[in-house]
């Protein structure tokens, strides 16, 4: 993902009632920034806050000026990344009232220190005039949830899926496994647009989704390959698969390629001896 500048315009009228705010941070890792979307009017909710710059909260401010739109009344977080997160304690400072939704870590630290509401699969959240059903999607995150509007067909997918490239999937995020099964549930939704986290707003969700399981079906067959022909540590798998890939996103792609190992780990196609892999 390039870095991006265009995040530093202003907030936008996406329809009635759905606003993006960018994030004002972009970077490598982010593209052009965090999108952030203010749903509802009387009493508008804010998913995801940013990196926590603060030329987002007066973006933030201006947009629910010119829009007249009512107080904040709540954030709803995707994840705790933190680039979803970061602004979370400098909105409190200056909306007092809201309330902050997020899903809580179990079984392991919770790095989100800011007092939230939690949230869990199948919860579902009332505004002005809608009503959001929540998703659990881990893969990328363990806490990563989705947040469906049936009355509209969108789907605000966090981290889960991008406007445009791929998106990183860590041992640490919850795997693989996880990951292509959040994918898959998607295609059970009557999905008419997807809101991403990062790039543009996809308009044929069915196609990205099932693009999106076959990168990784293509990805698996290169991990395979490339075990096939001797390879047998993560760094090795690397350089065979990523031929072009700058040194700086080295790390990344070890991540990704360490979860396609695990993977097959778990379906028992391959074996682990120290860090070393090896076809069974």
């Amino acid at each position: 993902m390039e870095q991006g500048t265009d995040q530093n315009r202003a907030a936008v009228e996406l329809r009635k009632g759905l606003y993006l705010v960018p994030g004002h941070n972009p970077s490598p890792m982010t593209g052009a920034g965090t999108n952030t979307y203010l749903l509802g009017e009387r009493s508008p909710v804010l998913i995801d806050t940013g990196a926590g710059n603060p030329s987002y909260l007066a973006a933030l401010q201006a947009c629910l000026q010119r829009y007249a739109l009512g107080p904040l009344r709540a954030i709803l977080l995707t994840h705790g990344h933190p680039d979803h997160v970061g602004s979370c304690d400098l909105l409190r400072q200056h909306f007092p009232q809201v309330t902050i939704y997020k899903m809580p870590l179990t079984g392991r630290a919770e790095h989100f220190r800011s007092p939230f509401s939690p949230l869990q699969e199948g919860d579902r959240i009332q505004g002005d005039g809608f009503t959001l059903q929540v998703m659990y999607t881990p893969g990328h995150a363990r806490d990563h949830l989705c947040y469906y509007l049936p009355e509209e067909r969108l789907l605000f997918s966090g981290d889960l899926i991008a406007g445009t490239g791929t998106v990183v999937i860590s041992p640490e995020g919850g795997g693989l496994s996880a990951y292509l099964h959040s994918l898959e549930r998607l295609l059970q939704l009557d999905i008419a647009s997807i809101y991403p986290a990062h790039g543009p707003v996809i308009t044929r969700p069915q196609e990205k989704i099932r693009a999106y399981i076959a990168h990784r079906q293509m990805r698996e067959a290169q991990v395979l390959a490339a075990l096939t022909q001797g390879a047998t540590t993560v760094s090795s798998i690397v350089r065979r698969i990523y031929t072009d890939l700058s040194p700086s996103l080295y790390r990344i792609a070890e991540r990704s390629i360490l979860s396609h190992l695990l993977k097959l780990e778990e379906e028992g196609r391959v074996v682990r001896a120290g860090e070393e892999f090896r076809l069974v």
